[in-house]
């Protein structure tokens, strides 16, 4: 079984690499996964940080579809990822932020939660968004423009990427408070932390080496 799927291109024998059928694989796993967490926390009007909590704001502010927003303020940072990153990872970001945005949208079709409380759904939200999210790291995507952005200021004015990351999601909650009850910022704010913490002890470039 085994070298049937390596000689079909299923999977690659060298564990330093992933073939394309494995890169597919892992953007519509991480999407679907990352879009079930943002759809729990939008059951309960929570938001998150990032371009996706962005997007939160302006959906609750708005009215406008999330999905849509979410897809629309990705736009600018793919010139800045083609240029840092790389055209692979600049494409597969934007397959990964469509897909999501998408399946944010028609995951009521398939899904109606009829009851969750704020705290459950923050921290299963925060958690699926740890887990798509990634799924999306190790096959070299991701859900935004954010991180690159930070990286961008980080070499060009020497101001650390961690600091504007925090900055940028500070600034979220605090607009958030204009559109949302302060308890819901709080829910918000440990679904944040749930996922930051996930990702800190899971995303370790030292004990998940594949790239492409």
């Amino acid at each position: 079984m085994a070298q049937a799927g390596s000689m079909f291109g299923i999977w690659n024998p060298n564990p330093t690499r992933h073939t394309a059928a494995e890169d597919i694989q892992g953007l519509i796993a991480g999407s679907m996964v990352a879009a079930l967490g943002l759809y729990i926390l939008a059951q309960v009007g929570l938001l998150t940080g990032g371009m996706a909590g962005l997007a939160f704001v302006l959906h609750y502010a708005t009215g406008l579809s999330f999905g849509l927003l979410f897809f629309l303020l990705n736009l600018p940072f793919y010139i800045l990822s083609f240029k840092r990153v790389g055209l692979d990872f600049t494409l597969k970001t934007f397959a990964a932020v469509g897909a999501t945005s998408f399946l944010v949208e028609i995951e009521n079709r398939f899904l109606v939660i009829q009851m969750i409380q704020p705290f459950w759904a923050a921290i299963l939200g925060g958690l699926l968004l740890g887990f798509g999210l990634l799924a999306l790291y190790r096959h070299r995507a991701s859900l935004g423009g954010l991180g690159i952005l930070a990286i961008y200021i980080q070499d060009r004015f020497g101001i650390r990427a961690g600091l504007v990351q925090l900055a940028f999601d500070l600034a979220v909650m605090a607009c958030a408070f204009l559109v949302v009850s302060p308890m819901v910022v709080i829910w918000s704010i440990l679904g944040a932390v749930v996922l930051n913490l996930f990702l800190a002890i899971n995303h370790r470039s030292d004990r998940y080496i594949a790239l492409r």
